[in-house]
């Protein structure tokens, strides 16, 4: 057999599938049960009307056929009814909205959709560490805007170069803030000067705390003229697992991602879309619940950490590790699994992403472990 293609040797090592085996490993190894803080995974899952749709849809004989492959228009139409009504954005669900089989996707589709071989994507340092796959595959180079810390962890996108593409994620992941006031109005004057285009991934966009309410890119002036925003179904419903995502906003892009998808898929499974029309259009109470519940644990590891956590939004927490604790000493000394801040660009180097999509139960023995690793630094 012939060598793999360039393309995929140009991808990079997986953070997630090399982080999982890591604590796989350890969890195996004798001492206390590991808890694991590392994984952003949801554990509850969606409301009992969200299931009990699928089902009954699911039931009905004529919806094991090819669904249409662009998705169903109800579908499209209950995320654009969402926009309208909760974020204040009005959107064409015929020509703006894409249906997409989870957002990870699109992180690699818009980078081939918008990125020629030898183009430059820009990525906020620290990333995603899924981000650098999709230019990966298209040819494309990376360059990185400097997250600021002291900035709230905002970009300075006066200063930053041009590019093919922007990627933009808040709340962050993994610095668990939320945009900074003027943040998304310098994105779109970025494109307007550079010619490239703005991505939003907004996937913890309704996980937001202290009073905060959800802020979409694409309510800003202009943003719909130069770029698009990622929305997720996994972070607001607990639905990580069916695989359900939208791409938004500018209506070339998403025609791009339509394109894609009439050659690479033959859309979602049709209950999944009546499930996912029922969670949109059904009772909210479960998303506010799923908020509280992630607010309650933040603040029982901010009470047990001496060290000041960052958790604005998003179901984790970014930490600064002191000097002397490491992720692998946490995992091997303390059997407390967190995600190494390396993993998510340079400047992450010394801090720690941890994860509230866990159990109380798991928080709090979590919490416990790591106050006695701080103090055994800090003795």
């Amino acid at each position: 057999m012939r060598s793999r293609p360039e393309r995929l040797q140009r991808l990079p090592q997986q953070y997630f599938v090399a982080l999982l085996g890591r604590v796989a490993a350890a969890a195996a190894q004798d001492g206390p049960p590991l808890v694991d803080l590392g994984r952003g995974n949801p554990e509850a899952g969606p409301p009992a009307h969200v299931v009990e749709a699928l089902r009954a849809a699911a039931l009905e004989p004529d919806v094991h056929g090819y669904a249409p492959i662009r998705g169903l228009q109800r579908t499209k139409e209950a995320i654009a009814a969402r926009y309208r009504d909760v974020y204040g954005v009005e959107l064409d669900a015929e020509s703006e909205v894409a249906l997409i089989p989870g957002t990870k996707t699109a992180i690699v589709e818009l980078a081939l959709s918008l990125c020629d071989d030898g183009d430059t994507l820009l990525l906020p340092d620290p990333y995603y560490p899924d981000y650098p796959s999709g230019p990966a595959l298209a040819g494309a180079r990376i360059a990185t805007v400097p997250l600021r810390p002291d900035e709230g962890w905002s970009p300075d996108l006066d200063a930053a170069p041009d590019a093919a593409a922007l990627y933009l994620n808040y709340p962050s992941n993994p610095c668990a803030v939320c945009a900074r006031p003027g943040t998304f109005e310098g994105a779109v004057r970025w494109a307007g000067r550079s010619g490239g285009a703005v991505v939003h991934d907004a996937a913890y966009m309704d996980i937001v705390f202290d009073g905060r309410a959800p802020e979409s890119f694409l309510a800003t002036p202009g943003a719909k003229a130069v770029g698009v925003e990622m929305w997720s179904m996994s972070k607001t419903y607990g639905m990580a697992g069916w695989r359900v995502g939208f791409v938004l906003g500018n209506a070339e892009i998403v025609e791009r991602i339509n394109l894609l998808n009439d050659h690479s898929r033959v859309g979602l499974f049709a209950p999944i879309q009546a499930a996912t029309i029922a969670a949109l259009e059904g009772p909210q109470d479960s998303v506010a619940e799923r908020v509280d519940a992630y607010a309650r644990r933040r603040e029982l590891l901010a009470d047990a950490l001496p060290e000041p956590i960052v958790c604005e939004g998003t179901f984790f927490v970014w930490l600064r590790l002191p000097e002397g604790l490491t992720a692998e000493v946490l995992l091997t000394e303390h059997r407390v699994a967190v995600a190494p801040g390396e993993g998510f660009g340079p400047s992450g180097t010394g801090w720690a992403r941890l994860s509230l999509a866990v159990s109380d139960e798991a928080i709090a023995l979590g919490a416990e472990r790591l106050q006695r690793a701080f103090a055994g630094v800090a003795a």
